[in-house]
């Protein structure tokens, strides 16, 4: 079995008093593809944006301490600049608002993380092209449907090779064969390099292409049965 690299515990959110999410537990493994389903105002994406380190959970709950590690290390124990390097190098997001840098050609935007992690830029092209961008790297997102845009915040996401993915609906404005095809990339990226990826959709079809399917409710967290073709 894979380490954990991802462990939440006993995780609580509200808001203005409601609660979203309470004494939220799980442990994410490398080289995981995860699925996370359930109703819309669940707390999908308020799960993610606490993982992500965008919010952070409440102190406690039924007086257990409320934390999120990454390979081990708490993310509360970090100070602003550690935990900014550590989401820069360890993470890769996929947000439903695409997050794409107006000002930047979609070349710039792909790599972006990598000038930031001082890596070699070559490969924000090859990703371009993975995600069918290819001769496109000196356009503008102003030039680009809102699928285009989605499919550069998915190159943009992967391009670095993250520990840990973080992906919102990332297939909500595709059509059904490029998101296949975006679905099948995410899946080679994974299992190439060992890193674990956290998808909230509501796309049955999609979530069938993962290793794996939790429910989220309001009763906590579960898996379900989930059988892929990517299961050997």
């Amino acid at each position: 079995m894979s380490s954990p690299l991802l462990e939440l515990r006993h995780l609580s959110k509200s808001y203005h008093g409601r609660p979203v999410l309470a004494d939220l537990s799980w442990t994410f493994r490398a080289g995981e593809f995860v699925a996370i389903m359930g109703d819309s105002g669940v707390g999908k994406s308020t799960l993610l944006n606490l993982i992500a380190g965008l919010d952070a959970p409440d102190p406690s709950a039924d007086g257990q301490p409320s934390s999120i590690l990454i390979d081990g290390v708490p993310m509360a124990g970090l100070d602003d600049d550690a935990a900014t390097r550590l989401r820069r190098a360890r993470m890769g997001f996929i947000f439903q608002a695409f997050h794409v840098l107006p000002h930047l050609t979609l070349l710039q935007n792909v790599a972006l993380p990598l000038l930031l992690n001082g890596l070699p830029t070559a490969r924000a092209a090859e990703m371009l092209d993975a995600v069918g961008l290819a001769g496109r790297g000196n356009d503008f997102p102003h030039q680009l449907s809102g699928g285009e845009m989605q499919r550069v915040a998915i190159a943009r996401a992967l391009v670095h090779r993250p520990a840990l993915v973080l992906a919102d609906e990332p297939t909500g404005n595709l059509d059904p064969d490029t998101a296949h095809s975006i679905l099948e990339l995410l899946h080679r990226e994974i299992k190439s390099t060992g890193a674990c990826a956290i998808m909230v959709t509501h796309s049955h079809i999609a979530a069938d292409m993962t290793d794996k399917v939790l429910q989220l409710s309001k009763c906590g967290i579960q898996e379900t049965t989930n059988v892929n073709r990517f299961k050997q």
